[in-house]
């Protein structure tokens, strides 16, 4: 089976919350399940920026992104959050390798509002570096960083990377790990199944907005480019991934249709 793990910068941000989730990838890889990591690194890209003395903007949810902030867009996503979780990943037995989008064209981005700066959205996605790694035993573990046939390089959003990666994998799951304990009713309540019209519904009346909403849309992008089903669950609960592998129902899971979720 083929699965693509996208896992939020808080997740990432502490040695024991690395190391935890490292664990447990590294256990799904030896089970035989092909799998590919997509990270993000938000809270540690504005912590980088603050202690310079550059202020972090944002316009509908993402990062403007300037000359001096996609510097950092490189050394941070590209290098500091994703090493480290290479690390733990090879430290928990995982031999992983760190890439990002541009690497072999993995996510090729156009730029998606010249007010935004170098803020990219992706328009297509070569898996054959992840189908060479995968097939051979090795874990990618890609940054949010995408690039074009011109050399230009983009700062992309996390969600919207798994979502194109997951794609052209061809994975059979796309899991959010995020720092929410799943998709939350108009009672507040989690529900642990949902199909694309039901997460419309919950976006149109208001109930699910900013992170969640993005999420919600990011996960209806995957169902329509063809990944079965989304999870988003809580990344910090005990073996999240041995679970959701496992068929517990854990966080929400997202189907085109109910008659599916089953």
């Amino acid at each position: 089976m083929k699965l693509l793990v996208k896992l939020g910068g808080t997740l990432l941000d502490t040695p024991a919350s690395r190391d935890g989730l490292a664990a447990q990838i590294a256990a799904i890889r030896t089970a035989g399940t092909r799998i590919v990591v997509v990270h993000g690194g938000g809270k540690q890209m504005t912590r980088y920026l603050a202690e310079r003395g550059v202020e972090s903007r944002f316009v509908n949810g993402l990062r403007v992104t300037g000359p001096e902030t996609i510097d950092a867009v490189l050394k941070v996503f590209a290098g500091t959050v994703n090493h480290e979780l290479v690390a733990a990943l090879n430290r928990a037995g995982a031999l992983a390798v760190g890439l990002s989008g541009i690497d072999a064209l993995l996510a090729e981005a156009v730029q998606m509002d010249p007010a935004l700066g170098a803020v990219g959205r992706v328009t297509h996605s070569n898996p054959q570096v992840l189908n060479v790694l995968s097939e051979n035993g090795f874990v990618p573990v890609i940054a949010c960083v995408a690039g074009d046939r011109a050399g230009a390089i983009y700062n992309v959003n996390a969600d919207q990377m798994a979502v194109a990666c997951a794609a052209a994998f061809g994975a059979a799951q796309l899991v959010f790990l995020t720092d929410v304990e799943g998709v939350l009713d108009a009672d507040r309540r989690p529900r642990p199944v949902l199909s694309a019209g039901e997460s419309l519904r919950l976006i149109a009346d208001g109930v699910a907005t900013g992170g969640m909403q993005a999420k919600l849309n990011a996960a209806l992008a995957a169902l329509e480019a063809g990944v079965p089903q989304v999870r988003i669950a809580p990344g910090a609960a005990p073996d999240v991934l041995l679970r959701v592998l496992a068929g517990e129902e854990i966080g929400t899971r997202i189907v085109a249709a109910l008659e599916h979720a089953v």
